[in-house]
């Protein structure tokens, strides 16, 4: 039987719905308007005839008095092997000019993550090509890591660049999921993918940012939804692409302030952790497959003591923190190596000799980062002939981790490079034992493997000596 009700207050996104037969249980779906078109999430009951909603589409026209029809049923994502290679909205909608796809099963996006017992227990490294990241905060297989950092430093481009080498690499199937993600960027996406012919094993699932905050809030749940279906049903894995986390916790910000919850620290709402928790622990590694995610996360204003970030972090398994500072540097990535971290980098996982070099490459950085005030103020010169080495050993190790993208060859016209972990541990061993002490900084800049240095010594023989070198620059960074 079909269960009516009455629209008795509409304030923005919230809308009060009376009941008389029997009232819609937490998370029911609700329709209302002339043809049905504005859904409705129950998300508190009032008293015994009152559920008060938020409305996942905009409210216009809706009035009190309307009458509003309960599904049955909560919000339903599809599943199969027709979701592949299309791009849907948060209720499943086809948004690729393209017919809705038929051979899908619809499932609730309200799931329950794994239990402990069907888990699993066993270590793998995730390659990406990208020599900071696999030598210094390698990726877990079946793990979740966030790319940190403030507006403008490359979260995206570093997202999608990854997305480039592993689809390639990678047997399963990967879901890219826009919270709060301008439109522009979806299209490039499909547009990128599509030419990399990677697109018959991804699934596109957005929220943009025009959409009321109720169906920002919900993507990330359609999205994992299908990606368990992939994990469980047909045994893959799966690539799990979120860009971006802080917009969902911005989402049920903006839900918890019209549902008139009380504020916690800086505005958020009191049940943040809770909620982000529901979303992350569905992310996982089970006896039957594993879901390896990737989130970039917005930091406000580069704080990183702001408790989107705080609690983000303490999910993951690998963080990426992108610096402004090297970016403003022309150090790409601008990823951070002192930073940043993961939980992989340890003898038992990687192995001791990677973990050797990863160790040595951090203390080299980290002493570097103590003398450039000193470097400042008096002068390389002033350096004793140890320290000096240690200068010149971390610009190399510095220029050398950086790489050219092949998701930005149309604005820097230098070609991509997809660089194996051997070659990346195996150039920085070489520059820590001082064998390219000779040779110009630049010659390691934007570079592949670290042969190709010498190649492009030889081809731009340097000007100036390399104390002066150093010298002007030590000038430039006070």
């Amino acid at each position: 039987m079909s269960n009516s009700g009455t629209v008795v207050s509409v304030r923005g996104s919230v809308v009060d719905i009376r009941f008389d037969q029997q009232l819609p249980p937490i998370y029911s779906v609700l329709r209302a308007g002339a043809d049905k078109q504005i859904v409705i999430e129950v998300l508190a009951q009032l008293d015994a005839q009152r559920v008060r909603g938020i409305a996942l589409t905009p409210t216009q026209g809706l009035a009190r008095g309307t009458a509003a029809e309960d599904t049955g049923g909560p919000l339903l994502a599809p599943v199969g092997r027709g979701v592949l290679s299309r791009m849907f909205d948060v209720f499943g909608n086809a948004i690729d000019r393209q017919p809705a796809p038929t051979d899908v099963q619809w499932r609730t996006v309200h799931r329950a993550p794994p239990a402990l017992a069907r888990r699993s227990t066993k270590s793998e490294i995730f390659e990406t090509g990208i020599k900071i990241i696999d030598v210094l905060m390698p990726l877990e297989r079946g793990g979740k890591a966030g790319l940190f950092g403030g507006a403008g430093v490359g979260k995206t481009v570093l997202l999608t660049e990854m997305i480039h080498n592993m689809v390639g690499q990678q047997e399963g199937v990967s879901i890219f999921c826009g919270i709060g993600e301008r439109c522009r960027e979806g299209e490039e996406l499909y547009r990128d993918m599509s030419a990399a012919g990677v697109l018959p094993n991804m699934v596109m699932v957005f929220g943009q940012m025009n959409e009321p905050p109720g169906a920002r809030f919900r993507v990330g749940h359609a999205a994992l939804t299908m990606a368990e279906y992939f994990r469980d049903d047909e045994h893959r894995d799966v690539l799990l692409l979120i860009d971006n986390i802080f917009r969902f916790i911005q989402a049920g910000m903006e839900v918890s302030g019209l549902m008139g919850q009380m504020p916690s620290r800086l505005g958020y709402q009191p049940t943040m952790g809770t909620e982000l928790a529901q979303l992350e622990e569905r992310i996982a590694n089970t006896d039957t497959g594993a879901i390896t995610s990737i989130q970039a996360v917005y930091v406000p204003a580069d704080d990183f003591t702001d408790p989107a970030a705080v609690h983000t972090f303490s999910h993951l398994s690998a963080s990426i923190v992108l610096s402004r500072k090297r970016a403003s540097e022309g150090l790409y990535p601008a990823i951070d190596p002192l930073q940043s971290s993961s939980k992989m980098a340890t003898p038992g996982v990687i192995g001791e000799r990677h973990y050797a070099i990863a160790q040595e490459i951090r203390r080299t950085l980290a002493q570097y980062a103590e003398l450039k005030d000193i470097i400042a103020m008096l002068g390389l010169e002033q350096l004793s002939a140890e320290d000096r080495n240690v200068v010149g050993r971390a610009r190399r190790l510095e220029r050398f981790l950086t790489q050219p993208f092949f998701t930005t060859e149309q604005f820097t016209g230098i070609k991509g490079k997809l660089v194996s972990l051997d070659d990346a541990l195996d150039g920085c061993e070489r520059i820590l034992r001082d064998e390219f002490k000779d040779i110009a900084e630049r010659a390691l800049y934007m570079i592949g493997a670290i042969d190709e240095a010498k190649t492009k010594a030889k081809a731009q023989p340097d000007p100036k000596p390399e104390a002066e070198m150093d010298r002007a620059t030590s000038t430039h960074e006070s």
